[in-house]
């Protein structure tokens, strides 16, 4: 499928979701009996996962960093078992941690974690997620990163309506005065022991789902990172803990490919990114497109940044798409509880 094409029907699938439509699917409705012949095949080929345990990585992170009276930047994360940690063993390993190290390098300043997310969820529990965020006695977080999408393509929820529920969360969060980073639906057709035609479908609905997620994201004021086959090598390396309790479970590496990817996107929306540097950089195919096309080409490559830019045009709304040179980000340090 072409660029164009991938945008045409991201932006089907958001406008479905956007005006409460439901008939837009990720496979033809002919495909899904040969993909849950071929899903059972791949389930058992892969096996049944680990166990369920997620290491407890909230905290503050940072500590030297600690200046009187100034208070620690809020970072929250939500959505399934990529944001939640499952599959690791440490704290320090997960994605929360990893950012909330990275973020308070760059910001010099303590951060404060917590983590909403639950393995196995779906965009339709965002709603819950949102609320346990904005009814806590925590201040609002400074900024919220979402890692939510998986699941949906695996138990076939209509895309209009994962879309939906996320754009739902990103601006109940930003109307509340929280940056919102979305780490968009991997590409579930890196996966080695699962055959032909269902990775060539997984790999269709997960890029159709992660272009028209960022479509609803940056039109709800959030930013999303494409996660696409960054993870790719770590589901080929780790087969057995694909197909688990969550249906999903990189490995440490993973998560830290993708704390990665995604902390530069959280810095630069906080306003902690160089200023040279948020400047599109025409060398790396950078620039401003509308937010549809902008969309089918982040979810065609694998850390890929997208933000709203300018309002609607003749084409729709128009996004700047960035490849951000990724940062390294530093082991994470114990967590100290939170206050």
């Amino acid at each position: 499928m072409t660029s164009m094409s991938r945008a045409r029907v991201a932006r089907r699938i958001a406008a479905g979701a956007a005006y409460g439509g439901g008939g837009v699917g990720l496979v033809g409705a002919a495909a899904v009996g040969l993909v849950l012949t071929e899903l059972r095949l791949a389930r058992r080929h892969v096996g049944n996962g680990s166990s369920g345990r997620v290491p407890t990585a909230e905290g503050v992170y940072g500590h030297g960093y600690d200046i009187p009276g100034e208070p620690p930047l809020h970072l929250t994360m939500l959505g399934d078992s990529t944001a939640a940690g499952q599959g690791v063993h440490r704290a320090g390993q997960t994605p929360g941690a990893l950012l909330a190290s990275g973020l308070a390098a760059v910001a010099e300043r303590p951060v404060e974690l917590r983590n909403v997310a639950l393995p196995g969820a779906r965009s339709d529990d965002l709603d819950r997620q949102v609320t346990l965020v904005l009814s806590s006695a925590f201040p609002v977080p400074d900024v919220c990163v979402i890692m939510i999408g998986a699941n949906d393509v695996t138990h076939r929820m209509p895309p209009t309506r994962s879309v939906r529920h996320l754009s739902a969360a990103v601006r109940r969060l930003r109307t509340a005065g929280a940056e919102v980073v979305v780490g968009t639906c991997p590409d579930l057709g890196t996966i080695e022991p699962v055959q032909q035609p269902l990775r060539w479908l997984a790999r269709r609905a997960s890029r159709q789902l992660a272009a028209a997620q960022t479509i609803g994201a940056v039109e709800q004021g959030g930013r999303t990172v494409s996660l696409g086959d960054l993870l790719g090598p770590e589901f080929e390396a780790n087969p057995r803990e694909l197909f688990g309790p969550d249906n999903y479970h990189p490995s440490a590496e993973g998560y830290a490919t993708a704390a990665m990817a995604i902390l530069p996107t959280v810095c630069a929306a906080l306003g902690l990114w160089p200023a040279d540097e948020e400047r599109p950089d025409a060398s790396r195919r950078e620039g401003f497109l509308p937010v549809a096309r902008a969309a089918a080409e982040a979810a065609s490559e694998a850390g890929t940044e997208v933000t709203a830019a300018m309002p609607a045009g003749p084409r729709g709304p128009w996004a700047l798409l960035k490849r951000r040179r990724r940062r390294r980000v530093p082991e994470a340090e114990p967590a100290r509880p939170s206050a």
